[in-house]
């Protein structure tokens, strides 16, 4: 039997674990909230202006822009992870960086180079320890309110690149919020813009049928609002990874809780076992004790 008074000070130390995996639980819930409002925000904007282009590229306009053309050049693909900076969120970043693997290993195999960005310190430490691989550029700065002035300067840079001909392939690896009992790890490309021409033959058929007029022009219109549609496709990445960090982090921490609940009620039991055990070998010394007095 376990000693009362080392089960009694392991009790203590759960009940103090609980109380912090029960503030983290609040906190966690209360960003949520917040990042969720932000993300939904968001959606209506990234799925109209994505509209809008679809609709303008499916209309017979004598215009092209190279975010949307298609490379056929294999020189350098980048892929980006985008993954939390702090832990205890359960299997998070484990399943973002599960998922990009096997795309890594596609690119390595069809691009004849592959840059590699991370945004996160656990994504930057799994794939150290997993891949022996160190990203080539990394963003640590981003928390539970990423904010698009903060993802602006990333996105300008891979635009410059891709114009430039310097990447032909840009992957974002990221968890995706589908609702707050469902997210998914995904994969997408975003350049080429692949999705924007992507247009079902009923939207065709309705930008064909739509009369727009242009003012000043339509060339004009499309060189701001087609790497406006990217960036905010990439800053809309950027704000679910923050909204399903929340929730895992969320998930992790009422589980880690309940658990502790389970344990205190395990420990308290033992404890009181243990104590029940001590007094009745005390009561049988005191009792020994007096029948061996008595028969002295």
């Amino acid at each position: 039997m376990a000693n009362p008074r080392t089960l009694d000070k392991r009790r203590k130390s759960v009940r103090n674990i609980k109380k912090i995996t029960r503030t983290m639980e609040l906190i966690a819930t209360a960003r949520f909230k917040q990042a969720m409002d932000r993300a939904s925000a968001a959606t209506a904007f990234t799925q109209r202006i994505t509209q809008l282009v679809k609709d303008l590229t499916a209309a017979d306009l004598q215009f092209e822009h190279p975010l949307l053309e298609k490379r056929d050049t294999k020189k350098k693909a980048v892929l980006l992870v985008l993954t939390s900076n702090r832990g205890l969120c359960g299997g998070y970043n484990g399943n973002i960086c599960r998922a990009a693997f096997p795309r890594l290993k596609e690119l390595q195999q069809e691009y004849d180079e592959v840059e590699l960005r991370i945004s996160g310190k656990k994504g930057i430490s799994i794939f150290r320890i997993q891949k022996k691989m160190t990203p080539d550029e990394s963003y640590l700065h981003f928390e539970d309110k990423p904010k698009y002035e903060e993802v602006e300067p990333i996105a300008v840079d891979l635009l410059d690149s891709f114009q430039a001909h310097e990447i032909d392939r840009l992957d974002v690896a990221y968890m995706k919020f589908v609702t707050s009992a469902r997210q998914e790890p995904t994969l997408e490309t975003l350049l080429p813009l692949g999705a924007l021409e992507g247009a079902s033959e009923e939207d065709g058929d309705a930008a064909k049928g739509s009369n727009y007029e242009f003012i000043p022009s339509a060339e004009s219109i499309l060189e701001e609002v087609v790497p406006t549609s990217f960036k905010v496709k990439l800053f809309k990445c950027f704000l679910d990874a923050a909204v399903c960090e929340q929730i895992a982090r969320m998930i992790a921490m009422k589980a880690a809780t309940e658990n502790a609940n389970d344990l205190i009620k395990y420990l308290s039991r033992e404890f009181n076992r243990a104590r029940q055990s001590r007094i009745t070998n005390e009561i049988m010394e005191i009792i020994g004790g007096v029948e061996a007095l008595a028969s002295s």
